[in-house]
């Protein structure tokens, strides 16, 4: 199993999250976050340094989770890039991290069928 983290453009989050679910990927978790990366935020007003001028350099992110099974890691990754690349800096970012177990709460159950 795999947890599939993903960094997103807000308004990305909608496409993201109905195409997984067709693809059969229905347990997420959404979270509004704040960061930066390689874009280093964006300057807003005339040009640096001219009153009136700032910086914003923490953009509001969605991060996605999903924990997946090995053999669907993969689909979900191409979900997430086909449906939240612009194209443009500050697309986002996924990271893959393995999970050694899962247990669903209520039932007790372990492994991929907790999933």
């Amino acid at each position: 199993m795999n947890k599939v983290e993903a960094i997103i453009r807000p308004e990305m989050l909608n496409a993201v999250k109905d195409s997984l679910a067709e693809a059969g990927v229905t347990g997420i978790n959404v979270a509004q976050v704040t960061g930066r990366g390689a874009q280093r935020g964006i300057e807003v007003g005339g040009p640096r340094g001219v009153a009136g001028s700032y910086v914003i350099d923490m953009l509001p992110k969605i991060k996605l989770e999903t924990v997946v099974r090995d053999e669907d890691t993969q689909k979900a990754v191409d979900i997430i890039i086909e449906k939240a690349r612009t194209g443009n800096i500050g697309d986002g970012k996924i990271f893959i991290i393995p999970v050694a177990n899962a247990i669903r709460i209520r039932t007790g159950e372990e492994g991929e069928i907790a999933l």
